[in-house]
This record gives structure tokens, sequence and C-alpha cells, in this order.
């Protein structure tokens, strides 16, 4: 879980240094980096809680525009996640709906490559001995 929030801090630090519309306002590196910090945990928070329930109620519009519509999702989720950031005073701000469209992108782009060299290699490789020669009971977890 840590790994993952540092991802998040690390995505949402690049979109914010990239884009002009996505400010930080904390006057100290430390400050910046407490408020990046806590910007990734109400993040991941805005995700684990909102986005299940965006994706249930837009089901039908993702399946027709064939995952496209995740892109909206993300960018409503990033505004959630700016006005949230805001009520805490964080210094940590998406201008509009443009900035928090690149925004959602850069994020998705950045925590998929930190995922990928840094996530864990052993979920969801339940079976993974039976092909390797170390021959597990298939119906053994």
């Amino acid at each position: 879980m840590l790994i993952r929030i540092l991802a998040s801090a690390v995505a949402i630090t690049v979109a914010t240094f990239l884009l002009p519309g996505v400010s930080l306002t904390a006057g100290s590196t430390q400050a910046k980096v407490i408020a990046m910090l806590c910007v990734a945990v109400i993040f991941g928070v805005v995700n684990a809680v909102v986005k299940p329930l965006f994706e249930l109620v837009t089901a039908p519009l993702i399946l027709i525009t064939l995952g496209l519509f995740l892109l909206v999702i993300n960018t409503v989720l990033m505004l959630l996640t700016s006005w949230v950031a805001g009520q805490f005073h964080l210094g940590w701000h998406v201008a509009g709906w443009g900035p928090a469209f690149w925004g959602a992108l850069i994020v998705s782009i950045v925590s998929f490559v930190l995922h990928a060299f840094f996530g864990s290699k052993g979920k969801g490789r339940r079976n993974a001995g039976y092909w390797t020669g170390r021959r597990k009971s298939f119906w053994r977890a």
C-alpha cells in the first residue's frame, strides 16, 4: 500500500510540474513533499471509493466508447481530488477541465509505468508453480 501511495505521489507530482493548470503553492520543499503525499492519499481514497461507483453507473457508456469514457471519469476524479485538497488547504489546485484531463492522462501513464516496474509481482499468479515445474495442486490456492 505504501508503494501505491508513493507511486501516486510521483505521478501527481509529474503532472503538477508538467502542466501549467495544475499548481502547488506550498512554501518550502518539505511542505511541498507533505502536500503531495497528502494529495496522493486523497487521490487513492477517491479512486477507491468514488471510482467504482462512477464505473458502475456509467458502465453502458464505458462499453459503448470501448473504455474511452474512463478518461472522463478520471478527469472528474482529478477535479474532485483538487476540491478535497482545497478543503484541507493543501495548496494543490487544478484550474479546470483541460488541465484535469491532461493531468489524469499523465497520472494514468506514469502510474502504469511505475506499477509495471515496482508493483507486486506475486499477485494474480496463483498457479504459476504449475507451469514452472513446481507442481502444486490445481485446486488448492
